[in-house]
């Protein structure tokens, strides 16, 4: 089921009793869809495919970014320097 955010929010308790029941709305704004409102325990895809065995999990998370460089030189003075 289709229904715009101002429709979601003029009948908030109909449409959640309507996800309740089982089924999934998608909300739209100016027709484009940008939420999708789904039962709790209802298994998302990636779910329903690792379950499958189609999908693997990664075994270790991405590792974190480096920590910027704190320095009082501009980036042409840096690129400058590295250059040499």
């Amino acid at each position: 089921m289709d229904i715009g955010v101002r429709e979601l929010r003029d009948g908030l308790s109909r449409h959640l009793a309507f996800v309740r029941a089982g089924h999934t709305i998608t909300v739209t704004d100016h027709g484009r869809p940008v939420a999708r409102i789904v039962p709790v325990g209802v298994p998302s895809r990636l779910e329903q495919l690792i379950a499958e065995g189609k999908v693997t999990p990664a075994a270790r998370r991405k590792s974190s970014r480096p920590q910027p460089i704190k320095t009082t030189a501009t980036v042409s003075d840096l690129v400058d320097k590295q250059r040499r």
